[in-house]
């Protein structure tokens, strides 16, 4: 008999609790009134920075905030990955600070060839492999910060990965990052999915969503919203990165796709825009893998995102299991964007814009 996937109780839990923060239903409206606490307590906290009763530190090298602000994953990873190299396109020499979800490092934390997603976290190690940037991990964002520019003084720009509310540092400027479930039912926490109000400021606003989605479909989002979206290009093998293929060549096999992000729904999504049909396995958001994980799939094929494949890489008997297959993303931003976030940039280090 086939085994059949098992959903972890906590990504079943998470799914619950965000279709029911979509709509403005009974759940939500029994919490509005913890809901309207909780966003005084978080305009109360803002304005106390702003007036500079709880001080902010900063950088001597521009600071730019990739952040969302509705809970959980947005897909904040592939967009820093897309700036740096951007970045390091245009001439500069970025690093990346991060708090690491998940992360069991003591003290900040600068990432090298010997880092382990368990001690650093797994979205972190992901943006050191694609870009060979600088990246250090800290709780504390502003001591992560002055060690990475102490310790590579070449660094002349910050990319603080999911910084939007730790205001401690003061940022240039702020990108915030929504999906196509946009603003949700437009509460905050716990009636609804947002950690600051829809309205708070920003100078840039990402939407990661389908091609095929319109923004106008997209609840809570200005109208000069960027677009974004995530292409795959190929899918290799776990253990040995060299072995690809294309997507389309999966077609004939038994597929189980699993991932442990904050949107599960939106890698099987792109896996159907491909043409291929499968079981799906969604997991917690930093799902944390063992070697036993898929020992009772009855599978030709497992696909999962890179951003897992950290982890299991460091995993000896999924390294080794042949049937595990990554599927690497690149972002895909509309061509402006990249013109404008540099001049924006460059006004804020130098007083002018690039020629």
């Amino acid at each position: 008999m086939q085994a059949r996937p098992r959903t972890s109780f906590s990504a079943k839990l998470q799914t619950w609790l965000l279709e029911r923060w979509q709509k403005r239903g009974v759940f939500a409206c029994m919490l509005w009134p913890l809901s309207r606490l909780f966003q005084f307590l978080v305009t109360f906290r803002f304005g106390l920075f702003m007036l500079g009763y709880k001080p902010q530190t900063r950088l001597p090298v521009p600071v730019v905030v990739v952040g969302n602000i509705f809970v959980g994953g947005t897909g904040k990873t592939p967009l820093v990955i897309w700036l740096v190299k951007q970045l390091q396109a245009a001439g500069w020499h970025p690093g990346v600070i991060s708090r690491g979800y998940g992360a069991h490092a003591e003290h900040v934390t600068l990432l090298d060839a010997q880092s382990s997603a368990a001690v650093v976290g797994d979205e972190p190690l992901l943006i050191k492999q694609h870009t060979l940037a600088p990246v250090a991990v800290g709780r504390d964002r502003v001591a992560a910060a002055r060690h990475l520019l102490a310790s590579r003084p070449e660094v002349d720009i910050l990319i603080a990965d999911d910084g939007l509310q730790h205001y401690f540092l003061a940022r240039d400027i702020e990108i915030m990052l929504f999906d196509e479930r946009g603003g949700g039912n437009g509460w905050m926490l716990p009636a609804g999915p947002l950690r600051e109000p829809l309205h708070r400021r920003r100078d840039f606003t990402i939407l990661n969503a389908p091609l095929a989605i319109p923004v106008s479909s997209v609840t809570g989002l200005p109208s000069n919203v960027v677009r974004m979206h995530l292409q795959p290009q190929f899918v290799y093998r776990l253990g040995d990165p060299s072995i690809q293929q294309a997507l389309s060549d999966l077609a004939a096999s038994k597929i189980l796709a699993a991932a442990g992000i904050g949107n599960p729904q939106r890698f099987f999504a792109m896996l159907r825009e491909a043409g291929l049909a499968f079981a799906s396995l969604p997991l917690a958001d930093h799902f944390q893998f063992d070697a036993q994980t898929f020992v009772h799939i009855d599978a030709d094929c497992i696909l999962i995102t890179e951003k897992d494949a950290v982890k299991c890489r460091q995993i000896p008997a999924l390294q080794n299991d042949a049937r595990i297959w990554v599927v690497p993303v690149v972002a895909q931003l509309d061509a402006s964007f990249a013109t404008d976030l540099l001049h924006m940039i460059s006004e804020k280090k130098h007083g002018h814009s690039p020629a």
